[in-house]
């Protein structure tokens, strides 16, 4: 019997679903870089965030990430901030590359890079370094809390949609934010009634596509909003990807409907380039 086109997605989510033990490596230098950063500068707080800690990460893409939150008075500046963790973190791995990458501090382990996100603690949220400059407001647990939310309703549909995008982003390297991609996928199935995969993904690509990839409202109501590129000549390569995109994502799901499964699994190969 030919595959359908749903269970041949179905194979390539699960194909890029990294295993519980790929980023143990990686994980392992948790505890160096805490002692570092709480002896030198002082830590309220680390934990892990991201898409590896939320179960939408990319098999091969994805990197462990940390918010650690500093003690002390918030800079006016978040340069400040980030290179003095930066340089925390050089001295600690002298023969490992330590660059800023806002709003992160990452290290290039030859087991895996890991990305540290310096952050000062406020009433609510966490201030951390905006990529298009100054500070913004995060809510890390909060939006992990919504995504499952939504996750539970579709008997884990939301995560598997974010993991998809994310696929095709990497793929496809499109300049996107992996955040914005995963708070789109929730906030579309936040309001469907069922999940259906074929149409979900091309339903998810094209309202982002009609959205101009412009920035959207923090669904949860207590952050301002979430960017999608980090400069707007991104945006436009992004937005040029999309396009393309859709158009395959259209064509997998309208040869779905027709019960054509072999041509809406090619139009899924072009849209992942598999």
């Amino acid at each position: 019997m030919a595959q359908t086109a749903t269970a041949w997605l179905n194979d390539l989510t699960r194909l890029y679903t990294p295993t519980a033990t790929e980023f143990d490596s990686a994980r392992r230098h948790r505890g160096s870089i805490e002692a570092r950063l709480d002896a030198h500068l002082g830590l309220r707080e680390m934990f892990e965030i991201g898409s590896l800690r939320h179960g939408t990460g990319v098999w091969d893409h994805s990197d462990a990430d940390y918010l650690v939150s500093l003690k002390g008075i918030q800079p006016e500046s978040p340069w400040t901030m980030l290179n003095k963790v930066k340089d925390a973190l050089q001295d600690r791995y002298p023969a490992t590359a330590v660059v800023v990458r806002r709003p992160a501090v990452v290290c290039r382990f030859s087991n895996g890079p890991v990305e540290v996100v310096p952050a000062y603690e406020g009433p609510a949220g966490y201030w951390i370094a905006d990529p298009l400059g100054g500070w913004m407001k995060t809510y890390p647990k909060d939006h992990n809390r919504y995504v499952n939310s939504i996750n539970k309703k579709h008997d884990g549909a939301a995560k598997r949609l974010a993991r998809q995008v994310k696929v095709w982003k990497y793929l496809r390297n499109v300049p996107v934010s992996s955040c914005y991609l995963e708070m789109r996928s929730a906030k579309h199935l936040e309001g469907e009634s069922s999940y259906l995969p074929i149409w979900d993904l091309y339903l998810v690509l094209n309202k982002m596509y009609d959205a101009g990839l412009a920035s959207m409202n923090d669904p949860t109501g207590l952050g301002s909003r979430f960017g999608s590129c980090s400069s707007e000549v991104n945006r436009q390569d992004a937005l040029s990807k999309l396009s393309t995109a859709v158009s395959r994502a259209r064509k997998a799901k309208d040869y779905y409907r027709a019960d054509d499964n072999e041509r809406a699994i090619g139009q899924l190969k072009l849209l992942f380039n598999q």
